[in-house]
Order: C-alpha cells, then sequence, then structure tokens
C-alpha cells in the first residue's frame, strides 16, 4: 500500500513557476497546485510502498533549485 503525503513548499522569489515546472518533469506527484499564503505550492504525492517517506521525499523533490522550504503533511485513512 502506498502513503500519501501532501507537501507544501516554499519557493524563493521568483522560482515557483520554474519549480512547478521541475516537478511536473519528474512525474512524482498526483496533484500540484499554486497556492496563497505562507507557501508557495501544495503537492499531493503518493510515496511507493516499501520506500521510506524522508528519503524519497529528499532523494525525489528536495533537490530542486529554488526550494527554499518544505512541510509535510502525513496521511492515515481516506474517509
Amino acid at each position: 500500500m502506498t502513503t500519501c503525503v501532501f507537501i507544501q513548499i516554499r519557493c524563493r522569489p521568483g522560482t515557483t513557476y520554474r519549480v512547478a515546472e521541475e516537478i511536473a518533469l519528474r512525474e512524482i506527484h498526483s496533484e500540484l497546485y499554486s497556492t496563497s499564503g505562507e507557501y508557495d505550492l501544495l503537492m499531493k504525492l503518493y510515496i511507493p510502498k516499501g520506500e521510506d517517506v524522508g528519503v524519497y521525499i529528499n532523494d525525489n523533490l528536495l533537490d530542486i533549485e529554488g526550494i527554499e522550504r518544505s512541510l509535510t503533511t502525513m496521511t492515515f485513512k481516506v474517509f
């Protein structure tokens, strides 16, 4: 079973669209939205079965140039 997480991403000023394009090219997300507020992007991501959540996010997302900070929310049950 995969693990669904939501990741809020804060980008350095002027880099949000480049960061979003790079995420889209990697094809790791289920959904990706631009948002208002403290974070610039909201991503829904399914972590593959058997993968460590932190390592997967670090290796597949956080190396993108322009990402300043992220906040990951783990999910438990779908209603």
